[in-house]
């Protein structure tokens, strides 16, 4: 290290090896999120898989299959837990080897400083700067909170992170850390958008209805997102900001074309505000050093209270399920945890606040099961097991391929006739029949 803290990185810099001794059995240990897996010390962690039991391991969406649980096919040494299920934690969850952290994402910081303390932390940051400090990188939302409930710091070195500016809580210091791991510098774990469906092509078109000059958007990941980016390219909009828990490929090209510039929001005017982000290495390179993004802890981001200081918050997010009673599930298939409730909750209450605000439930009318039947995603009551991620009472807009319905204010007769009026329509006349055996429908 060229800088006055390089003595202090050298004394502090350790191999894997030597930097997991510290982990006992029975320990908690939090890994870093999203994009940002510690490869490095995980690899170093199972090679002690047989000398360890009961080690509790946490993350937010593993992105990449811990070796320690492959090491572990009995989950006897290392547990694993997750705060929000992606495709790994998923397929981890099927095999006995994942459970799910139920919370609501904005709270998330919170819940750990009351509630949780971690053995140690392993987080993956960029190359420490002149200043002495390492940075988060494109996952901020929980750093901050584990390293101040952490009794052991390690930091993994990815010369690949971009440095994400803030924002707050973006970084640490040197003075802060315990040991500094070198790791492999693989690079970050790519999301390629997906391509869009016909269905989300209408979806969109519903939606793009409900957005206006100087509207601040929070769109996901996934085909509809990515539709309505295009769309919003073609149009004639223009300020739009961006308040977001997850950036992604599409912001970086409505950027590039001048749609977005933020000049109408309330807080972090000019900035495109984040907690996470996950994409290509279009939107890594995008990010770093960037000035024109504001990298956050989630309980900034996802506070409805500080969402809604922003007018015109449109919010886009998908769901598995609505009940007639307007019930979203969006994290389960029945029993079968699939995802998380994420910032869903969040965005939603906190664009209802915003004054000119838009909370918006974007699904398809219907799937198609492994038989080739077709069902209806508007359904009488949830399946047995679902979890409802929205009560009836947060719920605003809900879009389908068939239009768009506003849901606040109205009754539940009104509600079920709303919703059934953009389901398929040959599931229509069966739901009217299901209102009416419920009481719902006179």
């Amino acid at each position: 290290m060229k800088n006055e803290f390089g003595a202090e990185y050298q004394k502090k810099l350790v191999s894997a090896d030597d930097a997991v001794k510290i982990i006992n059995s029975g320990d908690r240990i939090y890994y870093s999120e999203f994009a940002l897996f510690p490869e490095t010390l995980d690899k170093a962690l199972a090679k002690r898989s047989d000398e360890l039991e009961n080690v509790n391991i946490e993350s937010t969406c593993f992105t990449k299959v811990p070796e320690v649980a492959e090491k572990d096919p009995e989950r006897k040494r290392f547990i694993l837990s997750d705060w929000h299920f992606g495709g790994v934690s998923r397929n981890l969850h099927k095999r006995g080897l994942c459970s799910y952290i139920p919370f609501t994402y904005h709270q998330g910081p919170r819940v750990i400083r009351k509630y949780k303390d971690f053995d140690a932390a392993f987080i993956s940051v960029s190359e420490m700067d002149s200043k002495g400090y390492f940075n988060f990188g494109i996952s901020n939302s929980f750093a901050s909170a584990v390293i101040d409930k952490a009794k052991t710091v390690i930091l993994e070195i990815n010369k690949n992170i971009p440095q994400c500016l803030g924002g707050n809580q973006e970084s640490i210091h040197i003075s802060r850390v315990d040991k500094i791991v070198e790791g492999k510098s693989n690079p970050l774990p790519e999301v390629p958008p997906l391509s869009p469906s016909q269905t989300d092509i209408k979806i969109a078109e519903h939606i793009m209805k409900e957005i206006e000059d100087g509207s601040c958007l929070q769109l996901g990941i996934g085909g509809l997102p990515n539709v309505i980016g295009r769309l919003i390219a073609d149009s004639s909009l223009k300020d739009l900001g961006v308040h977001t828990e997850m950036l992604v490929d599409s912001y970086v090209d409505l950027y590039n074309q001048g749609k977005i510039t933020g000049a109408n929001k309330t807080i972090d005017k000019y900035k495109m505000a984040y907690t996470f982000a996950l994409g290509t290495s279009k939107l890594y390179d995008f990010l770093d050093s960037n000035p024109s993004c504001a990298s956050y802890p989630v309980n900034y981001i996802n506070d409805p209270k500080v969402i809604a200081l922003n007018e015109k918050v449109v919010a886009v997010n998908n769901a598995v399920q609505i009940d007639l009673f307007t019930q979203v599930c969006s994290e389960s298939a029945g029993t079968r945890q699939v995802s998380g409730t994420g910032g869903q909750l969040d965005f939603i209450f906190g664009a209802f606040g915003s004054r000119g605000g838009k909370g918006i439930i974007g699904l398809s009318s219907t799937y198609t099961d492994k038989t080739g039947k077709k069902h209806s995603r508007i359904v009488p009551t949830l399946n047995p097991g679902s979890i409802v991620t929205l009560p009836r009472s947060l719920v605003q807009y809900v879009a389908t391929e068939f239009g768009i319905v506003q849901l606040k204010g109205k009754s539940t007769i009104e509600r079920a006739k709303a919703l059934i009026s953009i389901s398929h329509p040959d599931f229509r006349d069966e739901l009217i029949k299901d209102a009416v055996n419920m009481g719902i429908w006179d």
